[in-house]
């Protein structure tokens, strides 16, 4: 593909148009702040981080770590509460309610579909295929018509775990005439190489990733987009003005001071994946375990919603998916630490059907 994208005819004219918000710390963040009405007295709790004051705008220290994590530049970068949020102002930026349409893959992220309602988008679906679970390439391109703006991948898919051939998706970026999102929520647990770093080579590419799934902090909620300068430009334009507070960016941050911590707890759960698998194998009711390069495990088994209930009952939960598409019959399964994963497996010998 082409460097150049024309972003005029796919971005939402009034969106083109529009003025964002001036915030009182776009400018300055330092000296005497008279500027923002905030409380000069402090908040109650003492905090020594001036939780008074509004937080940055824009988190320029915290795109500079993530950009370097993943060899980008920080321009390439945008921080939103959760992968949903950029999900939602991706919606907003392309796509006109009541008029234009989004492509997805299922099985797959329920949000894409729940996002695309609140914004009146008409959603277009491919199955994936049904053996395993990947992308039909001709059939997607065959779906799109003139209102389609965006198409959403999820590599490694959720639920199912396995990652997207990588020539099919990139078959996809190069001839899908919109915006391309890669969802990689859980890259960090897959053998495969994230495309961040191809944000830099497709325009129509954002890569989403979060710090809830490899880095632990779902608490914090805190998501990231990665995309071409003009895409994020856009982002920025659209999003509250400060969307990420104080607290989230400084522990986002700390997590950075702390990677071989990560590392050891990746390949922990790589090695408990695998255990996990080799114990539910065992199990009589289990009819199949799909391959996984996330942090969970897609299985399908001998009445799966009953199963689900007796478990819930011993306070045990797991996601039931059996009403996805492909997904009959199938539970999602986290892996846990050893021994949750120990309970589970006694638990489900134990099962009465």
């Amino acid at each position: 593909m082409s460097t150049h994208f024309d972003f005029q005819k796919l971005v939402r004219p009034n969106i083109q148009a529009l003025k964002p918000y001036q915030s009182a710390r776009q400018d300055f963040n330092d000296g005497l702040l008279l500027d923002a009405n905030e409380n000069s007295w402090g908040d109650p709790t003492q905090s020594n981080q001036q939780l008074n004051r509004y937080p940055s705008p824009t988190h320029p220290e915290l795109r500079k770590k993530m950009a370097r994590w993943r060899g980008v530049e920080a321009q390439n970068i945008f921080v939103g509460v959760g992968s949903d949020e950029a999900i939602d102002l991706l919606f907003r930026i392309f796509c006109e309610p009541g008029h234009d349409r989004i492509l997805t893959t299922p099985p797959t992220y329920g949000m894409y579909n729940v996002s695309a309602n609140i914004h009146n988008l008409v959603v277009d679906e491919v199955l994936l295929t049904q053996d395993d679970f990947q992308l039909r390439t001709s059939q997607i391109l065959d779906a799109v018509t003139k209102h389609t703006k965006i198409l959403l991948l999820c590599s490694p898919n959720n639920p199912t775990g396995n990652t997207y051939d990588r020539a099919d998706m990139r078959k996809l970026v190069e001839n899908f005439p919109g915006i391309v999102v890669i969802d990689e929520a859980y890259i960090d647990f897959s053998e495969e190489p994230s495309w961040t770093a191809e944000v830099q080579q497709y325009p129509n590419l954002v890569v989403l990733q979060t710090m809830s799934k490899s880095f632990g902090l779902a608490g914090i909620r805190l998501g990231i987009a990665y995309a071409s300068p003009t895409v994020i430009s856009y982002m920025m334009k659209v999003k509250a003005p400060y969307n990420i507070n104080k607290l989230t960016a400084q522990k986002a941050s700390e997590a950075f001071e702390y990677l071989d911590t990560f590392r050891a707890h990746i390949s922990a759960l790589k090695k408990e994946r695998k255990r996990l698998r080799q114990m539910l194998q065992t199990i009589p009711i289990v009819h199949q375990i799909y391959p996984s390069e996330a942090n969970f495990l897609l299985v399908k088994m001998a009445m799966a919603s009953a199963v689900y209930k007796q478990l819930a009952d011993r306070d045990i939960i797991l996601r039931y998916r059996g009403n996805e598409p492909l997904c009959t019959d199938c539970l999602r399964i986290t892996v846990g630490l050893p021994e949750e994963n120990d309970q589970l497996i006694s638990a489900l010998k134990n099962i009465s059907l």
